[in-house]
């Protein structure tokens, strides 16, 4: 059962689960939970809390069931088209505003301890999955790459857009994307402001399985079933792969800092691009 937590004071303080759709297939031992933020479908404070909580409840689970409640902890999303637009825009440009540098960085504190608890599948021995069948610009394409796996449709477009606004993606790209494609490609992506298409991610090695339009949990059970027929040696690899690609709590911390001094260095041009872009966030989450 969840219980509600003490807030800190900028999450909402609605019952919880308002945006987030969870259930459990008990046959392959998934847990599955879908983004379903309001009114935009960004990370929203309450989105990210009720992650948090569900992170929680799955680790409790976990303990309870002497580690075999759960395999796989997917991630995806219950906006049809989008899978998130990114970091809750609406709040940077007030908060920046207002000079208000504690709300920033505890914003994004709860979206790096999010990341960190996907990344490192939950300090369990499950794998964290990210099914995308829609769009994941900043920090949703992010959460798409701090899962163990990501699976994409064809089509999907995911990519850094905070140099339009003069900011930089602070909550893990650089140090997650770096680790895929090199430092210089890394840099490129993020400098260039561009969108890829899920096919170019998949050749460069940053989209693990591609997916037919429509077939994203078709490839993810196909994936179960080749991981059970040889799960030593998946969760042996999955060791390994922490050890080699290992990215330290404090290295998140500290580059979100560096984000949140830069956030209030924006000037008014920057923050007006920043308005326009929730706007289209909105149309976005509507269309």
């Amino acid at each position: 059962m969840n219980t509600v937590a003490q807030r800190k004071e900028y999450y909402n303080d609605a019952e919880l689960h308002t945006q987030l759709k969870t259930h459990y297939d008990a046959k392959y031992k998934i847990g599955w939970f879908l983004m379903d933020a309001a009114p935009r479908p960004c990370f929203t404070p309450t989105l990210l809390h009720e992650i948090s909580s569900y992170f929680k409840d799955v680790k409790a689970e976990m303990k309870a069931s002497n580690n075999e409640k759960y395999d796989f902890i997917v991630l995806g999303s219950n906006v049809q088209n989008v899978f998130n637009l990114g970091g809750d825009l609406d709040l940077f440009a007030a908060k920046i505003l207002q000079g208000d540098r504690d709300v920033l960085l505890k914003y994004a504190m709860a979206c790096i301890d999010v990341l960190y608890a996907n990344m490192t599948h939950l300090n369990v021995e499950a794998m964290t999955v990210a099914v995308v069948k829609g769009d994941a610009l900043g920090g949703g394409f992010e959460a798409a790459l701090s899962s163990n796996l990501l699976i994409a449709e064809r089509g999907v477009k995911m990519g850094l857009p905070e140099v339009l606004f003069n900011l930089f993606p602070g909550m893990g790209a650089f140090s997650l994307l770096s680790r895929k494609v090199g430092t210089a490609m890394a840099e490129k992506m993020i400098f260039s402001g561009e969108l890829y298409l899920a096919e170019e991610l998949f050749e460069m090695g940053v989209v693990d399985i591609l997916a037919e339009k429509g077939e994203a949990e078709l490839e993810l059970y196909k994936h179960i079933k080749a991981v059970n027929k040889r799960a030593n040696s998946h969760k042996a690899m999955q060791k390994v792969k922490d050890i080699c690609n290992t990215i330290s709590y404090q290295e998140l911390v500290d580059i979100t800092n560096v984000w949140v001094d830069a956030a209030l260095n924006l000037d008014d041009k920057d923050l007006r691009m920043m308005t326009r872009l929730v706007t289209r966030q909105t149309v976005n989450s509507l269309s």
